[in-house]
């Protein structure tokens, strides 16, 4: 048992009152010995208090409820729930990894009269994947508040963080919301405009000549021609690099995080669309692979393999996983690839691995621009020390524009975005490829 500063502030002045009593004298006050006999009941008040807590906390039963999953960024709370222990005061602390953001300070509560308590311990996720809570540590006060005990509780749970969508929910509406997002739900009536064959109609003026069907038309002596609409059953891959490359921090989250929520976003869009989405991951080998497929649990599917990956200290070979995924692609695709290059060396890697996999599927080649370093760019110099800095800035700037404007060449399409704005303009371009239908 431990004494608390209650105890403290009560026998510190008492001691010091009866030393000063023993060194001067003084019996114009009260005598010493009455000092130490207000002292000695303090103590004794501190003993009885000190064997009711132990007893209470013989009996105390404690009960931890730790949520299985939370989302990435956004609060939640795990529950502690007392019994056993009537009228007095508790703290709670639980030592558990630092991704699941737990308070520094306790957390406290003040138990009911029928002896149980509630305390919500918050939580607030910072990285995504598998994150443990391995103990509690319960302080408890005695009834009068003179004494504490501490109680250290193993504990065995498993908090999965999952990511979560909230944070470009709000910017993406204004891509969702628009009926762009129709294309290739709802039937085009308009000739000419999907690749996928609808029914046959009597054609009339003003149809394409190249819709007409001859076979059909000798055998029903009509002119009739093909009505078509948008192709649905389109694949459409999400590929994340989780090299060491994609673990650098953009506007407090990780480059794999903001992918695997824009990765989110695009897989409800694909699958809303009729889509068939697949995913692939990959850092110095493939690791991770989903066919791509469309199904009401779909989605779910994809949420939990992205929430499991994270980023290795490794180098990443994108020559050997995107032959990996070349290979695994038996028909033409849409591949969004999500990836970032440290330097222009590594970038210039780049180019043969994804002029292979143009050739014979759409590529998106999605990255994160450094707010920061455009900003470094962009400001003038406040000093003669900053201007180094400044211009190496803008050279890297300079040198990335350059690379992705080749990648571009190559007929890859390229998204370079800053933050949460990465989801809506992969969405946008989504719309684009679909649209055009460069897939089909």
């Amino acid at each position: 048992m431990l004494p608390t500063p209650r105890l403290a502030r009560c026998a510190l002045p008492l001691l010091g009152l009866a030393l000063l009593a023993l060194l001067l004298e003084a019996v114009t006050l009260l005598p010493a010995a009455a000092w130490v006999a207000a002292l000695g009941v303090l103590l004794c008040a501190a003993a009885v208090d000190g064997a009711r807590l132990a007893a209470q906390h013989r009996a105390l039963a404690a009960t931890l409820d730790v949520p299985p999953q939370a989302l990435l960024a956004e609060p939640s709370e795990a529950t502690l729930r007392l019994e056993g222990l009537p009228a007095t005061r508790a703290e709670a602390l639980l030592d558990a990894d630092e991704a699941l953001g737990l308070p520094a300070r306790p957390a406290a509560c003040r138990t009911d009269a029928t002896g149980r308590a509630r305390l919500a311990l918050p939580l607030m996720p910072g990285r995504r994947g598998p994150a443990r809570v391995h103990a509690l540590r319960l302080r408890v006060t005695s009834p009068w508040g003179l004494l504490c005990c501490e109680r250290l509780q193993e504990a065995a749970h498993e908090v999965h963080v999952l990511p979560s969508t909230q944070r470009v929910r709000q910017a993406a509406l204004a891509v969702l919301g628009t009926r762009n997002l129709e294309h290739g739900i709802t039937v085009e009536r308009m000739l000419g405009d999907g690749s996928e064959f609808h029914a046959l109609r009597e054609w009339t003026q003003g149809m394409d000549p190249r819709a007409i069907s001859w076979r059909a038309s000798a055998r029903h002596r009509d002119l009739l021609g093909h009505e078509r609409r948008a192709e649905r059953s389109q694949r459409l891959v999400l590929a994340l690099d989780t090299g060491h490359a994609m673990a650098g921090t953009v506007q407090g989250l990780q480059r794999l995080d903001h992918a695997v929520e824009a990765s989110l976003l695009l897989a409800w869009a694909g699958l809303k669309a009729g889509d068939r989405v697949g995913l692939y991951a990959f850092d110095e080998r493939p690791h991770a692979w989903l066919a791509p497929a469309a199904s009401l649990s779909r989605h779910e599917v994809l949420r939990r393999a992205l929430g499991s990956l994270c980023t290795r200290p490794v180098e990443s070979s994108l020559a050997l996983g995107l032959a990996g995924l070349g290979g695994r692609l038996e028909r033409r695709s849409l591949v969004v690839l999500f990836t970032e290059f440290s330097d222009v060396v590594a970038g210039e890697l780049m180019l043969e691995p994804l002029e292979r996999l143009a050739r014979r599927h759409v590529v998106l080649f999605a990255t994160l621009s450094d707010a920061g370093l455009v900003q470094q760019a962009g400001t003038m110099p406040a000093s003669r020390e900053a201007r180094p800095a400044a211009v190496a800035a803008q050279d890297l700037l300079h040198e990335r524009s350059r690379l992705l404007h080749r990648i571009a060449r190559l007929g890859v399409q390229v998204v370079d975005a800053p933050g949460a704005h990465l989801a809506p303009e992969v969405l946008r371009r989504w719309l684009r490829v679909k649209r055009r239908e460069l897939v089909g």
